[in-house]
């Protein structure tokens, strides 16, 4: 854990109480010692602890009573009992009621830090498994992003270096333009690739219910709040957590925020507990928070906070050139259990000289359109649908110079891809021989 975790030890036998207290102190572990059960409640209440180390035999609250009230306080929490020979089978109770093991005393350093590290384990495995359906994202195999333009050539090298940090990262870009991906990119990069990714979209939920989702809530904090609940910053502790279109967060939830953002620290709803967190934030947005800024919509000093390392994903109609590559990907993915198709170059033409106003988005969802509905294994402008058919029709003639570099491209890929082999590139690219021919001669290609 990049943390240090946080141990309660309640024992009323001070030396023994301070010896180990001391000895775990100076094991990395940030550990706070108490002498009764109830004065362990008390610490629970002031900040979060991942495991509480608890007498059995203790005088006023017995240790089964205090273990019971620490589970009520926190579920999450761990707990290790200690136990005399003669009271081993209150230590089996307690276990039977959500302790994680017992050791008997006098008991050996080395064995209670062993148990210690083990507990910690399986709390840290339980916090990431809560709401993992609902919240984790699955990136499973590593996140890809196609093109090999300048403009993509850029993102990438941007990536590189963002990701080994651990700064906030605010992504900027244009709705469809592939933003959680980058953010994926980051995340899979970074030393906490084998933590949780988990996402949120800030302009989906309302502010109360978005407040929840993101610091947790405990039980009784609003109406139906019948239990307690982590929030995603606990989630994605040692991980990251990427919030989708941050400019729609309310005023009020930024404030908090920002809290986080500087401090680590987040406080449940209905809590006035602190609760520290390592958590990574990257954000993203379409909107211009400078601008948002300016206006009073957004808070000018998240909005500092925010834009310490900003990454712009440029739209498509700026990358052109990956529109074919784009293209050809996927195709090939929902191609995959169905015949080949192909798109006809003319129809590629017009692809490339429309602007995609939904970005990379809006060409996959056309792309799987086509193949679902269209018979026969190639694509026509015919079978392209109305919207971009009339907009490329109404294009600048200056678009025909950047359409025919594309195409030229296009044809050295597929010429490359089929080892020179001029026939199985015009088979591929969906038309003649002779026509290949002819484009070759056009374009100067000499192979």
């Amino acid at each position: 854990m990049s943390k240090k975790p946080n141990v309660l030890f309640t024992d009323d036998e001070k030396t023994f109480r301070n010896v180990m207290t001391k000895e775990l102190t100076r094991m990395g572990y940030n550990v706070t010692g108490c002498g009764s059960g109830a004065e362990a409640l008390e610490k629970m209440q002031e900040r979060d602890f991942d495991v509480v180390i608890l007498d059995m035999n203790m005088p006023m609250m017995n240790g089964i009573e205090a273990m019971k009230r620490v589970k009520e306080i926190e579920p999450t929490t761990e707990v290790i009992v200690l136990t005399g020979q003669g009271t081993i089978e209150n230590a089996v109770q307690a276990i039977k009621l959500g302790a994680y093991d017992y050791l008997t005393k006098p008991c050996q350093l080395t064995e209670l830090c062993v148990l210690l590290q083990n507990a910690l384990e399986k709390r840290q495995l339980n916090r990431e498994n809560v709401h993992l359906k609902r919240l984790v994202k699955d990136v499973c195999g590593t996140p890809v992003m196609i093109g090999n333009g300048t403009a993509m050539n850029a993102v990438y090298k941007m990536i590189d270096k963002v990701a080994t940090s651990d700064s906030i990262v605010l992504i900027q870009g244009e709705s469809g333009t592939g933003k959680e991906l980058v953010a994926q990119m980051i995340h899979q990069r970074s030393t906490r690739s084998n933590k949780p990714f988990v996402v949120i979209n800030c302009a989906t939920l309302q502010e109360a219910l978005l407040e929840s989702e993101l610091f947790g809530h405990v039980k009784g904090a609003f109406t139906g709040a019948v239990e307690s609940r982590i929030g995603l910053f606990e989630v994605a502790d040692g991980g990251t957590l990427f919030l989708d279109e941050i400019g729609d967060l309310a005023i009020n939830t930024q404030a908090k925020f920002l809290r986080v953002a500087e401090s680590g620290e987040i406080r449940r709803v209905g809590d006035n507990k602190v609760i520290n967190v390592d958590t990574r934030i990257i954000a993203a947005t379409h909107k211009d928070l400078a601008t948002e800024a300016k206006s009073g919509k957004f808070r000018e000093d998240l909005y500092f906070r925010l834009n310490v390392i900003t990454l712009s994903l440029p739209p498509l109609r700026d990358r052109r050139e990956d529109i074919p590559v784009l293209i050809g990907h996927f195709l090939d993915n929902f191609c995959k259990n169905r015949q080949k198709k192909i798109l006809l170059p003319e129809a590629m033409t017009v692809m490339t000289q429309y602007n995609w106003p939904g970005n990379v988005r809006e060409l996959k969802n056309t792309i799987e359109r086509l193949v679902v509905m269209t018979e026969g294994n190639s694509f026509s402008i015919e079978d392209l649908p109305e919207n971009i058919r009339m907009a490329t029709s109404t294009t600048a003639e200056g678009t025909e110079v950047i359409l025919s570099g594309v195409e030229k491209k296009h044809i050295l890929k597929v010429l490359h891809e089929k080892q020179g082999n001029k026939t199985l590139a015009a088979e591929a690219l969906g038309i003649s021989l002779k026509t290949l021919y002819n484009k070759l001669k056009a374009y100067n290609i000499e192979l």
